[in-house]
């Protein structure tokens, strides 16, 4: 144990371990073993010791090794310990050991009379239990116990082997057959200490190594979601501008043909739209900007609409989609739950190629709304995959037609978001069943919706865009529309602009990234303080990274995403210039 082991890293730590236990349990053993001492010099020399001043003598011997051992360990647990500072601290205990051990030796002959059998029979008494007590207390560390066992003992069987005769050549056999058994057992005892150690540093370097892997993922995660952003804002730009243009076309006349080229150029970008929506949603759930708003309200409705948006498409590829009716209330946000459920049906239709796809409602433990099909089926060891980002099982040349791999990912964190529980039973040929367990709840008195203004209010607003091209998009889409538009490239550049104007803005439309290091929300705040007044604004932006999502949600600002489809756009105005009225 003592050998060098600074080759092995391993093996260093595990004797410095060793060494840090033994000065644990080593101070209280010794200061048993001296009030065992005090114990057995009382009784030899009650039944006939030498003398009282033999018997100080020991003693105070012995509490002199006592305190040397006490300031041993007060210092080793006073310094800082490093692993290769183990061996000259297992060298002052096993020296202080060796003279214990030597002190218990000389018991035999120092305190009992060598001729009187009973005196060395209750002082081979006493060092046996020492000795044993020694073993769970210097066991940790074999050469300490070693420097305890041999001068405790080997001058008890000299002395006993050369009184001579029957009796004590007997006790010094019992003696030495007594050691070896201490040597077997304390070996024993000191392997279960060194596996123990072994098997716990082994878990702790496990949990360091899972710590560090943990670590890598997120930060892994962290930059593909930093680089879905990237791209995604980049990609966003030139969309929306094309967006902006398509609804700019919307206002021509056109002939058929070019009617026809336009509905494409439509259906692309709203494809386009439908991507970054997904990818918008699942950096939104990552950001914890979606709050749920939490309400009770009866299911069938809903199922009746999952049944009508998508029993058409169902029909199509000669499906058959039927609901079960119910009657049940449940609490839960009625947007987010028709979210995950509009996701399961839409993948039960896309990989369900014959038979047909049921909702329905089974009570229990809450209210189970699930969701069948008789598809393809999902293998087992891919079920949890296809919660990921992406993951399709069998969409290798990624058909568009088949759907993006987000829906379920969509699905998964809007279910742990809820705190509802998602269940799937799949059999590969036969189908799937994917299950959701809402709270169900009473029903309550639902307040009608409040009349909605219809009117479309027309006023100046302002846009700040640092690409002309969407600048130039927004401007003519706007006039369009019957509004005064005044666009810029930064704040600056607005107010120059606004200075040979003397009307006051109804709306401002913001990019949320510009150039610089000025952002929408601080435009927005200066146009304000320019005008004294909290005119309506909105930001527009293509950045989907969490931290830029959670930043603009606690602005209060109303956020849209690029591309923005032209009716969205033309909404939201409508509704800022009617707040603004209003106020």
């Amino acid at each position: 144990m003592a050998a060098d082991a600074g080759q092995d890293p391993g093996r260093e730590r595990l004797q410095a371990e060793q060494i840090r236990l033994l000065y644990r349990s080593g101070p209280p053993g010794v200061v048993a073993a001296l009030t065992g001492g005090i114990v057995a010099a009382f009784l030899i020399w009650h039944v006939g010791a030498r003398s009282l001043a033999a018997m100080q003598a020991w003693l105070a011997t012995l509490a002199f090794v006592t305190v040397l051992h006490g300031l041993l360990a007060r210092a080793y647990w006073r310094r800082a310990r490093v692993e290769g500072d183990w061996r000259r601290w297992a060298y002052g205990f096993v020296v202080l050991g060796g003279c214990e051990g030597a002190i218990w030796g000389t018991a035999s002959l120092y305190l009992a009379d060598p001729t009187a059998l009973t005196q060395q029979l209750l002082a081979m008494l006493c060092l046996c239990a020492v000795v044993t007590a020694a073993i769970s207390v210097f066991g940790a560390y074999l050469p300490a116990f070693y420097a305890v066992l041999f001068p405790a003992t080997i001058p008890f069987i000299a002395v006993s082997l050369l009184q001579g005769g029957l009796l004590h050549d007997g006790v010094a056999f019992m003696v030495f057959n007594y050691a070896l058994c201490m040597m077997v057992l304390a070996r024993m005892h000191n392997g279960t200490i060194v596996e123990m150690l072994r098997l716990r540093f082994e878990n702790a370097d496990l949990a360091a190594e899972l710590g560090e892997q943990k670590e890598a993922a997120e930060q892994a995660s962290q930059a593909k979601t930093r680089f879905l952003a990237a791209a995604s804002h980049d990609l966003r730009q030139p969309v929306h501008a094309l967006s902006l243009f398509v609804g700019v076309l919307r206002g021509y006349a056109l002939d058929d043909a070019p009617r026809r080229v336009v509905d494409r150029i439509e259906d692309s970008v709203n494809a386009m739209d439908g991507l970054f929506g997904a990818l918008l949603n699942i950096s939104r759930l990552d950001a914890g900007v979606v709050t749920p708003e939490w309400q009770v309200f009866a299911i069938q409705p809903l199922l009746e609409a999952l049944e009508r948006d998508y029993s058409q498409e169902a029909a199509a590829k000669g499906l058959r989609l039927r609901i079960c009716p119910c009657g049940r209330f449940v609490r839960s946000d009625p947007v987010l739950l028709e979210r995950i459920l509009r996701n399961l049906v839409s993948n039960a239709v896309n990989y369900t190629d014959k038979g047909g796809v049921l909702i329905g409602c089974r009570a229990g433990d809450g209210l189970r709304i699930q969701v069948w099909d008789t598809g393809r089926g999902i293998p087992a060891q891919q079920v949890q995959q296809v919660f990921e980002e992406f993951y399709q099982i069998d969409n290798p040349e990624r058909d568009r037609s088949k759907g993006l791999g987000l829906g379920l990912a969509i699905v998964r964190r809007l279910v742990d978001l809820l705190g509802h529980r998602l269940e799937i039973a799949s059999v590969v040929g036969r189908g799937s069943r994917f299950s959701i367990n809402v709270p169900t709840a009473q029903p309550s008195i639902v307040a009608p919706p409040a009349p909605v203004c219809t009117f479309a209010p027309r006023g100046l607003i302002l846009v700040i865009d640092d690409e002309a091209m969407i600048q130039e998009g927004m401007r003519k889409l706007l006039q369009g529309w019957g509004h005064s538009v005044i666009c810029a490239g930064s704040c600056d550049e607005m107010l120059a602009l606004l200075v040979r104007s003397q009307a006051l803005p109804d709306v401002i439309i913001c990019d949320y990234r510009l150039r610089g290091e000025e952002t929408g929300i601080a435009v927005i705040d200066r146009l304000r303080a320019r005008f004294h007044r909290d005119i309506p604004a909105m930001l527009i932006t293509g950045d989907t990274a969490p931290d830029r999502l959670e930043e603009v949600s606690r602005s209060g600002f109303l956020l849209l995403h690029k591309p923005v489809a032209h009716g969205r756009l033309r909404a939201a105005i409508g509704n800022l210039m009617r707040a603004g009225v209003g106020a």
